[in-house]
């Protein structure tokens, strides 16, 4: 693969990176069905509650294809909601519509924990993916002690941020505190997120900036 070709590639992975997050504006949409489906149980019913939160996520969707955003975000949100809807209908149940949530925490969670497990952090594979300090075979990031300690803890938050979001939730769900998940879910998404992000951010390019020095 050229160089030209390697950079067109992680320009497209980074933009796909970015849309699948959404921003602020994304959070706002994502969060509209957990609430209409807990407003609605309350007052109408669980099965009210569905086809109300299915009906709100097919709108959004439908805004987003219309402002011309992504529709891989789209399809990616109305689909979240149609599944979780199905749990919640197979488990008769309200707070299993929040079960899916909480299970892609922990999986997201593991799967964090266990690239720190066998040294390849996945903060460090997406970060040298998008912008590798260097290509040299003999300059690899994993054999940089000062790098690899950075994408270890940057990992390490990213793994405590999900599994906050799952214990917090599964124990809201184990109470069966369906407004109250609805909440976590909420303040638990993009917010959180962004502290994540931020920390993991100053952690790298600290790192970063020590390895230029100490090349020079």
């Amino acid at each position: 693969m050229s160089d030209s070709e390697r950079l067109d590639l992680r320009e497209t992975y980074r933009k796909q990176m970015l849309d699948s997050i959404g921003g602020w504006s994304g959070s706002v949409i994502t969060a509209v069905p957990p609430v209409v489906f807990v407003i609605v149980n309350a007052i109408g019913g669980l099965r009210s509650a569905i086809i109300a939160a299915v009906a709100s996520a097919v709108l959004l969707a439908a805004y987003r294809l219309v402002r011309r955003q992504s529709v891989q975000q789209a399809a990616t949100g109305l689909f979240g909601v149609v599944v979780a809807a199905v749990i919640a209908a197979r488990t008769g149940q309200a707070r299993g519509y929040f079960l899916i949530g909480i299970w892609s925490s922990f999986v997201y969670g593991g799967v964090f924990v266990a690239s720190m497990l066998v040294r390849r952090p996945v903060v460090g594979l997406l970060w040298e993916f998008l912008d590798p300090v260097d290509t040299a075979d003999d300059l690899r990031w994993h054999r940089r002690p000062i790098l690899m300690r950075a994408y270890l803890l940057a990992t390490l938050i990213g793994a405590t941020m999900f599994a906050a979001r799952g214990i917090v939730q599964l124990t809201l769900f184990r109470h069966n505190a369906t407004g109250w998940l609805a909440f976590a879910r909420v303040a638990m998404g993009f917010p959180l997120y962004v502290l994540a992000v931020g920390a993991a951010f100053w952690v790298v390019s600290r790192a970063r900036k020590r390895l230029v020095v100490a090349t020079d």
